[in-house]
């Protein structure tokens, strides 16, 4: 993409960085790219479109802050910590709705209430933050609370208006909201431009999209078990019915491609199939396999390969192996 200056009059309404106070560390008690990821940014597109401060496809119409996501709803039960991302104190709390999503929660229970369970922190001088979709009975602090920078405040959930376990930050100023990535609303498209107009302590770093897990199996799987996760094997009998190796992913593009591909012991090909992404998908999963040779299959490691291209160019990659003998 080209390297391109783009002044956005962004639909939401920033503070010049000059004035970044609080400076905030991440909500979230993970490891970005190891156990969680931003599946979505602040919208800095003003019209009817989505775009992230980068001009990526990362955010959707309107979306008023930033996701930090966990792989699986499996490490959702497990429990990962909600932190405050700066000192401040707490005035506003919701606790109680069911962890069941927007699909599965009456829309009666979700009227005005698309945040599901969640916290507000006033940090001063016109400041406050607001976490949501949090875990139902996980909210550990009380409206008029003091609370310090890495204060737990409850858990990771699934309440309120999401498709998957995430916990949304959105970042206002006298009632404005902020992206914390770009105070400036000066979009380098394209790129990344470093920390000098946001808010962040230390700045995570921008990804556009990438591979969530991969997993094999002898059958394509159910896609709400891929997002849960733990799904597939690593051992498979001589005699297994098939082979099918999956990839589940975010951030999907128009034009973006899925490769997926099993080696044979002898590192000869057995699949290797290249899925076109045809839209804009915020999550996504495509499968390949083989059905059972008469022969049955060779005893050996079988090597899986997937990878997102865009653009002509590896966005991500994963490679695991299985084991398949008698």
């Amino acid at each position: 993409m080209h390297a391109l200056k783009l002044s956005i009059s962004a639909v939401l309404i920033a503070t010049p960085a000059l004035a970044r106070d609080p400076i905030l560390n991440l909500p979230i008690d993970c490891t970005l790219g190891e156990d969680c990821f931003i599946l979505q940014y602040t919208d800095a597109d003003p019209g009817p479109g989505a775009a992230d401060y980068t001009c990526g496809p990362m955010a959707y119409d309107g979306h008023r802050g930033t996701d930090f996501a966990l792989y699986t709803f499996d490490a959702m039960e497990a429990g990962v910590d909600v932190l405050a991302p700066a000192p401040g104190v707490v005035r506003g709390v919701r606790d109680g709705m069911p962890d069941t999503g927007f699909d599965d929660t009456p829309p009666e229970i979700l009227e005005g209430k698309d945040c599901g369970n969640g916290v507000l922190i006033d940090h001063g001088g016109g400041w406050e933050t607001q976490m949501c979709h949090m875990k139902q009975g996980s909210v550990a602090v009380t409206n008029g609370q003091r609370v310090g920078m890495g204060t737990v405040l409850g858990q990771v959930g699934y309440s309120g208006r999401t498709q998957y376990p995430h916990v949304h930050v959105s970042i206002r100023q006298d009632g404005r909201v902020v992206d914390p990535f770009n105070t400036d609303e000066i979009t380098a498209c394209g790129e990344d431009d470093g920390d000098e107009d946001d808010l962040w302590a230390a700045s995570p770093a921008y990804t556009g999209g990438g591979l969530i897990s991969v997993g094999v199996g002898t059958e394509v799987p159910e896609y709400e078990d891929v997002k849960r996760g733990g799904v597939g094997g690593k051992q498979f009998s001589a005699e297994a019915p098939a082979l099918v190796a999956w990839g589940f992913a975010y951030g999907g593009q128009q034009a973006d491609v899925m490769e997926i591909a099993i080696l044979r012991p002898d590192g000869s090909e057995l699949v290797r199939s290249r899925a076109l992404i045809a839209k804009k998908q915020v999550l996504y999963f495509r499968a390949a396999g083989k059905r059972l040779p008469e022969a049955g299959w060779p005893d050996g490691v079988y090597a899986v390969e997937v990878t997102l291209e865009r653009g002509g160019e590896v966005l991500d990659r994963i490679e695991t192996e299985v084991w398949v003998g008698r």
